[in-house]
């Protein structure tokens, strides 16, 4: 259940961001936000690929803190600024289901 809640969030979060954020160009928006599912790419170096109790935060290369810092970095500028969020917002994600692990 966790899983599912947690695959549907990377969708639902960043539709709500682009609807209440980016009216003019919600589903570019919200395109480009869940095109950053793409940093997952990063788990197929991992062994096993899936782990269902493992946390991606500080594992997984692109899950870092200097690869969380350099998306914040991109929140600064405005070419980059929906990738730098989509990022942004995968990562908090992440970090929250991690602390959902913890807590069951």
């Amino acid at each position: 259940m966790r899983a599912a809640i947690h695959i549907a969030l990377h969708f639902l979060v960043p539709a709500a961001v682009a609807r209440f954020g980016f009216q003019r160009h919600r589903w570019r928006a919200w395109w480009v936000m869940v095109m950053t599912l793409l940093v997952d790419l990063d788990h197929l170096l991992a062994v096993p690929i899936y782990a269902p109790d493992r946390c991606s935060i500080a594992f997984h290369p692109l899950h870092t803190v200097p690869a969380i810092g350099a998306y914040l970095l991109m929140l600064l500028f405005p070419k980059l600024r929906l990738v730098g969020l989509g990022l942004v917002i995968h990562m908090a994600l992440d970090a929250i289901d991690c602390l959902w692990m913890r807590a069951a």
